[in-house]
């Protein structure tokens, strides 16, 4: 009765659509059922908060994922202020209660092996379009910019003598970020093939597109994701190289806090993820070579 009474109350005085009150009456009817299973006398207006807790722990235990759990409890949240609201009930049973955390999804990087592939095998023609297609590549895995920060990039934000890279990120904060020698290196080849191609006086942007100009967002995010088409990544863009150089930086001993000044991140919780990362790499690898993991 209460369901239906719910069901018609979204339809008509909220417009919700018939496939959401569908799946909340769907999530109910779960409910219900769950608590007719331990006591055929319970009733959705008379539940204890213990029932929810039972029943929170029952779809843990089922496999069902964090987020479906969270997703039921908000529709029960809604369903028993809707009571409250017609006096049926004088308080709800989800009251303090929480549900399970939802684990922040780890990002996507490339292996180590797997880039240094990418940039051994990319195309060694010495024309213009290919050694800037390779300095934008290992550019990205060396510094970690963004691609924000990669297009807007100026002739004058490379410091050659000390080997540093100025960065203008988010809200315009500026950072320098250090590369090697063999960055040099290839940036002094794309800087001489660049102006070899075009007047270097047209324009004061680093990276160029073929017709001189700028080079535009998404021609570098195709690019970077050509180049990533044949790894074992998921995903594939320009951020994922940014993931897999922190990834590096962190598997290879680093300083968190030295990789979030090289990331531009505001807050060390913003780089801790890359640390979590890692450990699951540990863990899988732990699973895979211990006999009994």
């Amino acid at each position: 009765m209460y369901i239906e009474q719910f069901a018609n109350y979204l339809v008509f005085e909220r417009n919700y659509s018939e496939r959401t009150v569908s799946a909340y009456r769907q999530d109910l009817e779960l409910f219900e059922t769950f608590i007719k299973g331990i006591d055929a006398t319970l009733e959705l207006a008379t539940v204890h908060r213990d029932v929810v807790r039972m029943w929170v722990v029952s779809m843990m235990e089922n496999g069902d994922a964090a987020t479906t759990v969270n997703r039921k409890l908000s529709t029960l949240r809604t369903f028993y202020k809707f009571l409250m609201t017609r006096g049926v009930v004088t308080h709800s049973p989800l009251k303090d209660i929480k549900g399970p955390k939802v684990g922040k999804p780890l990002p996507h990087f490339v292996r180590d092996s797997e880039m240094e592939a990418i940039l051994n095998n990319a195309d060694q023609d010495d024309g213009f379009l290919s050694v800037r297609n390779r300095c934008i590549l290992a550019l990205f895995y060396e510094t970690g910019i963004r691609l924000a920060e990669l297009i807007s990039l100026n002739n004058g934000d490379i410091d050659f003598d000390n080997c540093t890279l100025k960065v203008t990120g988010k809200r315009d904060k500026q950072r320098i970020i250090p590369f090697g020698q063999g960055m040099a290196e290839q940036l002094r080849e794309y800087m001489k093939v660049r102006d070899a191609e075009f007047d270097a006086e047209d324009s004061d942007a680093l990276f160029l597109n073929i017709k001189g100009g700028r080079i535009p967002r998404h021609q570098v995010y195709h690019l970077v994701k050509d180049a990533l088409a044949e790894t074992s990544v998921e995903k594939k863009s320009p951020h994922v190289l940014r993931h897999t150089f922190a990834t590096s930086m962190l598997n290879n001993d680093a300083e968190l806090g030295a990789v979030k000044e090289l990331l531009g991140h505001n807050s060390l919780s913003t780089t801790e993820v890359y640390v979590h990362m890692t450990f699951q790499e540990l863990k899988d690898i732990y699973k895979q070579a211990h006999p009994r993991a």
